[in-house]
């Protein structure tokens, strides 16, 4: 098959909710439907045969909640899906935040009797960031929810889109019927099944009589009157809309019941991009070139506490991964080879000899990868687009034990390479502060620093509102505000610049104070 065909053939996603909304319910009948798993509860009793295994993961263990992004491909109608579902729990939203780099595009499964919800409105915006297609699952049909015409009002209000709903649902709750679909022009009517798919029943003309039969005359009437409303409001579906992160196609279903995610599927393989074009610090690279090039967006390390072992997550962007070649290190100006590659097939692990662009492969890694590394067949350019983000908690790391202060910098440095927080050191007194999205991250820092690297840390809490990321266009106006702010003036993990703001006012002051200086919320920036 050629590497044209290969690109056409896939499609790679994110799924994204709030916790609770359904997104691992979904998540596992997609699998369900693709033949990756045999059974529903696949997913999760995997998971806890896979912290078995994992000694620093015991935290997962004792908390009930996934820390780690899984990746899981499967085949469904000829097409290879490459399907990223990320931790849910809000602590460990940067991890999201970076997946959502490697994906063409997102699911994201919205609870119908709780709407959109705050972590919702976070992850849309990093969507937005890159205008990533968004597909809107709306789940728990089978529960009394909110109006379908509430919920889509509140999604174009809180997530800032335009929605076009694809699917319609006849009712909910004890009364749910099933959906209708827009754009199959079919009937689905729903079974509280976890196992069987319903082949839907083509009714081209809604206003057939036969529908009553199906759904009843009440129903019926209701139907014809929101889809008559929907048709009259809402622009007709445009692919290109969706495309450009213009405008997101609604489903409705209860993945619990397996109801509704067949069509979703069914449609997202068709509207749904396959691997894109991305951007770097040269050039925008296709696909289709012939020469290999991709990028690490995640790092697990230490998952064999007995050999210390890392993965690096390597998103294929470009032309034929082939194990055992030599790639260029664009970061280490270098050459290096990876013997041992392996693509994720549900929650299995197989030795992959060749990947294509959309593809995910994980490499076995000593400490050379870090997040962000390019690798490619001698260009040197480097992929953008994955910044961290301003954290939400600061606190001061306090070495307990002096002997063991080198395990603690190789640690610390590991521990950032990976993504688990951010690092920033002041420029005065070299204070070390740790800044996170969720204070849980904390507990498996200290937790792994101890388990890991032998060395012992307790944290304390800092009056630290914001870490903004500063640059000037003018060189002696940044110089003079760097040496006014000293205090409070750090450097991350790659030497950039940061104020650390003690309080959303005080950073207004300093902003309307010093207009030269631009403050930046994310690392990567364009002056």
């Amino acid at each position: 098959m050629s590497l044209e065909e290969e690109i056409a053939k896939r499609r790679t996603f994110g799924i994204i909710s709030h916790p609770d909304a359904g997104k691992t319910t979904l998540t596992e009948k997609l699998l369900l439907l693709g033949g990756a798993i045999q059974k529903a509860g696949a997913v999760k009793s995997s998971k806890i045969k896979d912290h078995a295994r994992s000694d620093w993961m015991e935290i997962e263990k004792q908390r009930g909640i996934s820390v780690a992004t899984s990746v899981m491909g499967f085949n469904y109608k000829n097409v290879k899906i490459n399907l990223l579902d990320t931790p849910g729990h809000q602590d460990f939203a940067e991890d999201t935040y970076r997946t959502l780099t490697a994906v063409d595009s997102v699911i994201m499964v919205i609870d119908c009797v709780k709407g959109v919800e705050i972590q919702t409105e976070k992850l849309m915006e990093v969507c937005r960031m890159r205008n990533t297609p968004v597909i809107c699952f709306i789940n728990k049909l089978d529960r009394q929810g909110r109006d379908p015409f509430e919920l889509l009002d509140e999604i174009e209000e809180k997530l800032a889109i335009k929605v076009r709903p694809l699917s319609w649902p006849i009712s909910m709750g004890k009364t749910f019927k099933g959906v209708y679909s827009l754009y199959e022009k079919s009937l689905h009517l729903f079974t509280a099944s976890k196992i069987t798919v319903e082949e839907g029943i083509e009714i081209n003309d809604i206003n057939d009589p036969v529908m009553e039969s199906y759904v009843g005359e009440n129903n019926a009437r209701q139907l014809r009157a929101d889809v008559e409303l929907i048709e009259g409001v809402y622009p007709d579906f445009d692919a290109n809309e969706y495309l450009d992160g213009k405008v997101a196609p609604v489903f409705f279903g209860s993945a619990v019941n397996n109801f509704g995610v067949k069509e979703l599927l069914d449609t997202f393989i068709r509207i749904a991009p396959p691997p894109i074009a991305r951007e770097t610090t040269v050039r925008l690279i296709h696909p289709a070139e012939s020469r290999f090039s991709g990028f690490v967006f995640k790092i697990h390390a230490n998952m064999d506490p007995k050999h210390r072992n890392r993965i690096a997550f390597l998103r294929i962007c470009s032309g034929k991964f082939e194990r055992g070649s030599n790639y260029f290190h664009v970061r280490h100006n270098k050459s290096v080879r990876f013997s041992n590659a392996t693509a994720f097939m549900a929650q299995d692990r197989e030795t992959v000899d060749e990947a294509w662009p959309g593809d995910i492969v994980g490499i076995y890694d000593t400490g050379n990868l870090k997040i962000g590394d390019t690798l490619t067949e001698g260009e040197k350019v480097m992929y953008t687009g994955i910044p961290s983000f301003s954290p939400e908690i600061f606190k001061e790391v306090i070495n307990q034990d002096a002997m063991k202060t080198k395990q603690l910098e190789k640690g610390l440095l590991q521990l950032m390479e990976e993504g688990v927080a951010q690092l920033f050191t002041y420029q005065l007194g070299k204070k070390k502060v740790v800044g996170v999205v969720g204070a849980l991250q904390f507990e498996v820092i200290q937790f792994r620093l101890k388990n890991e690297y032998g060395a012992t840390v307790e944290f304390a809490s800092q009056p630290i509102y914001k870490a903004c990321w500063i640059s000037s266009k003018d060189p002696k106006k940044l110089a003079e505000f760097i040496d006014s702010k000293q205090r409070h003036i750090a450097r991350d993990k790659d030497d950039k610049l940061v104020f650390m703001a003690e309080s959303r006012a005080w950073l207004q002051m300093v902003q309307d104070n010093f207009p030269d200086i631009s403050f930046h919320f994310t690392s990567e920036f364009k002056d």
